[in-house]
């Protein structure tokens, strides 16, 4: 259940900081002050840093993964409600299968029939949005967080052939090492002037996703992983979007639509199947 809430809580915080700061300076933040305390706790751990191809491999996914993703999150949050962006964000599996499907990957009749439901479901949700009449910054939104969800999985498949090979602590921290990287460029390009200082609930919001979701929400992830497995701990942040919509609600005031609410149950239902086939 906190693992639950930790992920899905973490776009709620997003929101908050999104709507006061420039979401990219708050990231560009948020990974500095977490890669110095995961460098001290894998030298604590004695753990050997990714080398070679595995090492590009890793660098991939903070760029695309980590970076890149989080990047059209945090920004995508400034503009819709967090439980929709957290729902866009779950669809990089959809993307992570057709990569796979297209490298050869066979894929079982029930895997097809949730990734057909998957796409059901964002299209709905789409179209549904455009009859009801979408803002043109609204529209950014939602395609900035689907953005996010395919540069996730483009660092997932950059990643996966490491699987097994890297220890986990390690990889999280070179991948935040790149990702800060990647933010000091975007930041330089499209982050604007230096903000001034940040409000309480910005503080408070950029200090609950730097320390305890980049660090106890990750410790989390890689027990449930020893615990129920890869593909049970992926089928459980399946839960982090209806979180963060209820948080969102009860705490910031959000609001979904209907059209939101059964778009985003079929394309749930969709990503289910699709992990219950694997």
């Amino acid at each position: 259940m906190a693992y639950v809430l930790l992920w899905g809580s973490a776009f709620n915080a997003a929101r908050v900081i999104a709507l006061e700061w420039p979401p990219l300076w708050a990231l560009l933040l948020r990974f500095a002050a977490v890669g110095p305390l995961l460098w001290l706790l894998v030298r604590a751990r004695h753990a050997p840093l990714p080398r070679g191809g595995d090492l590009l491999r890793v660098m991939a996914m903070g760029v695309f993964g980590m970076g890149g993703y989080l990047a059209c999150a945090w920004v995508a949050s400034g503009y819709v409600p967090s439980g929709l962006v957290a729902l866009l964000s779950a669809c990089a599996p959809l993307f992570v299968a057709l990569g796979e499907a297209a490298m050869g990957q066979r894929m079982s009749r029930t895997g097809w029939l949730g990734l057909g439901l998957g796409w059901l479901g964002v299209a709905l949700l789409g179209l549904l949005r455009s009859a009801d009449g979408i803002a043109a910054a609204e529209a950014w939104g939602l395609g900035i967080a689907i953005l996010g969800a395919l540069l996730q999985a483009i660092g997932v498949l950059a990643y996966a052939p490491t699987r097994g090979r890297v220890a986990a602590w390690p990889t999280n921290f070179v991948q935040t090492v790149t990702a800060s990287l990647l933010l000091l460029v975007l930041v330089g390009l499209w982050g604007g002037p230096m903000p001034g200082v940040p409000s309480l609930p910005v503080v408070s919001a950029l200090l609950y996703v730097s320390v305890v979701v980049g660090m106890a929400g990750y410790a989390l992830f890689f027990v449930v992983i020893a615990r129920f497995g890869a593909s049970n701990a992926a089928a459980l942040q399946l839960m982090a979007p209806p979180v963060a919509a209820v948080i969102g609600w009860a705490l910031l005031g959000e609001r979904l639509a209907w059209g939101d609410l059964l778009g985003g149950a079929i394309t749930l239902a969709g990503l289910l199947l699709m992990f219950r086939a694997r």
